[in-house]
């Protein structure tokens, strides 16, 4: 049930002053106080947009989640080391970075659906997908989760440069 310490409580967790808060749901900063100290009870609308509010305003940021040491492979590597990569991390699909840049992507996925053309002469650049999307570390986490429904990773960046990834296991360890 939504109460006034509920809300209260997600107020103060995102960081916003019941004026932010009272200007972004149309409502005056004393409403607010009389929600919160339960001296009124809000229409279901006026709710509805406080949450709406808080939610969009959760401190949870792609920074805060996923992996910071991001595990790449070059386009001339070649797809054996690639494979080792994956079975020693315990990870699906890595980003394959050129000079800073993600220029694509290799998965478990691509490797066995070419396992009967690949050798040991074959290189990461012949099998690659295209590259992982690639938000900023601010972003709210539900980028990330809208991205992880038809992509298999996220790169994180900040100032230009990749500095972690994010999968669907992350957001799995967010359950409690």
């Amino acid at each position: 049930m939504i109460t006034g310490k509920l809300i209260k409580k997600m107020r103060e967790e995102a960081g916003i002053t019941q004026q932010k808060l009272a200007e972004a749901v149309g409502i005056t900063q004393a409403h607010v106080a009389k929600i919160e100290n339960e001296k009124v009870n809000p229409r279901l609308s006026t709710v509805n947009k406080i949450l709406s509010v808080l939610k969009s305003n959760s401190r949870l940021r792609c920074k805060d989640i996923g992996t910071k040491e991001l595990i790449s492979v070059n386009p001339e590597d070649p797809i054996n080391h690639v494979v080792k990569l994956m079975k020693k991390n315990d990870i699906s699909q890595i980003p394959v970075m050129d000079e800073g840049k993600c220029t694509g992507s290799i998965s478990e996925k691509i490797i066995l659906r070419n396992l009967d053309n690949i050798s040991s002469q074959t290189k990461v650049k012949e099998l690659m997908n295209d590259p992982f999307p690639i938000i900023t570390c601010n972003d709210h986490i539900d980028v990330v989760k809208s991205l992880l429904e038809y992509h298999q990773a996220v790169l994180v960046s900040e100032k230009g440069r990749v500095i972690g990834i994010v999968t669907k296991s992350d957001l799995f360890s967010l359950l409690k």
